[in-house]
């Protein structure tokens, strides 16, 4: 009998066209779902019958107490080589192999700086205006040249955004609790003396960090406090490193000027979440990594990691 994949979370019906899954006919058979699976129940159920599953992102979790339930899965991939939201521990114990894939890390700087732009010249109110024959011009826009960019981690992505700030015009700071003074040097910004000083000089604060214990909650409400009234953060990188309900009173108190936000604690968001309809949010439903080149990547590797797993040989391992 053919073992049973499931690809979790094709929102755009593409994965199946995004790389070639007839390599695979012989032995696999492929399912992709097409909507959200949000509740642990609703997962076990879907997924019981699987050998093999395909996952997006940190979308789904996946818990010792979840994997337990799946008596079937044999594979688990994830998109990325890294994913908080599963036990890879618990998974190891039970005998399932957990791989990821290679990732791009142009889309999300690119989505970080569509949100700056988008924050900076008001590009959400005067468009709304423009189609409902609203107003003409009722915002007046904040210049990148000349300002300052803090960014909270200074890795791939961190690096790339310096580079683009740079070629704005504008000053660029960085800060994580790792960042050496050769490394910010070698990307040509200044290492600021802490997130304090950061915070309080910076213009837009972008943040580039990976998801731990240590970032976890890092921007909370007295950090949202050190920033300028006519600041903005931004935060395509992991939506629990900033506190959500100090972030939701910052802003409608006014205490920062706006956020631009592509996560979120629970996605999809809740119809019924503030952050869909504060005025001063520019938000996009994870769009950071949506791109045809990350698509191919993911799916065209998930096929070579079912592959090797097949031949007995399971390749890029998460541990």
């Amino acid at each position: 009998m053919k073992l049973k994949c499931a690809i979790l979370d094709d929102y755009q019906k593409a994965a199946l066209t995004m790389a070639d899954w007839t390599v695979l006919s012989d032995a696999v058979e492929v399912t992709a779902i097409h909507r959200h699976l949000a509740q642990e129940d609703e997962v076990a159920e879907a997924l019981r019958d699987y050998d093999i599953v395909v996952a997006m992102r940190e979308r789904t979790p996946f818990p010792d107490r979840l994997l337990a339930r799946l008596d079937r899965l044999k594979l688990l991939i994830t998109s990325g080589m890294r994913n908080a939201s599963i036990d890879v521990a618990a998974a190891a114990r039970r005998g399932i192999a957990v791989c990821g894939t290679g990732s791009c890390s142009e889309p999300p700087a690119e989505l970080a700086w569509a949100l700056i732009l988008g924050l900076a010249r008001g590009l959400m109110p005067e468009s709304q205006a423009m189609r409902a024959g609203g107003p003409w011009q009722q915002t007046i826009g904040m210049d990148l040249n000349g300002s300052t960019l803090g960014l909270l981690g200074l890795g791939k992505i961190g690096g790339r955004m310096a580079r683009i700030a740079q070629a704005f015009g504008m000053k660029v700071v960085a800060w994580s609790q790792n960042l050496t003074p050769d490394k910010a040097e070698a990307a040509g910004v200044r290492l600021a003396a802490s997130k304090e000083e950061l915070l309080a000089e910076s213009d837009f604060v972008s943040i580039h960090l990976v998801l731990s214990d240590r970032t976890r909650g890092l921007i909370g409400a007295e950090e949202l406090a050190r920033m300028r009234p006519s600041a903005y953060l931004i935060n395509t990188s992991r939506a629990p490193i900033v506190d959500r309900e100090a972030l939701v009173n910052a802003l409608r108190a006014g205490r920062i000027a706006g956020a631009g936000l592509d996560v979120f604690e629970i996605e999809p968001l809740p119809a019924d979440d503030p952050l869909r309809t504060l005025p001063s949010v520019l938000a996009t439903p994870h769009l950071g990594y949506v791109t045809r080149n990350n698509y191919e990547v993911y799916f065209r590797e998930a096929v070579e990691d079912i592959a090797a797993f097949l031949a007995g040989a399971p390749i890029r391992q998460l541990s």
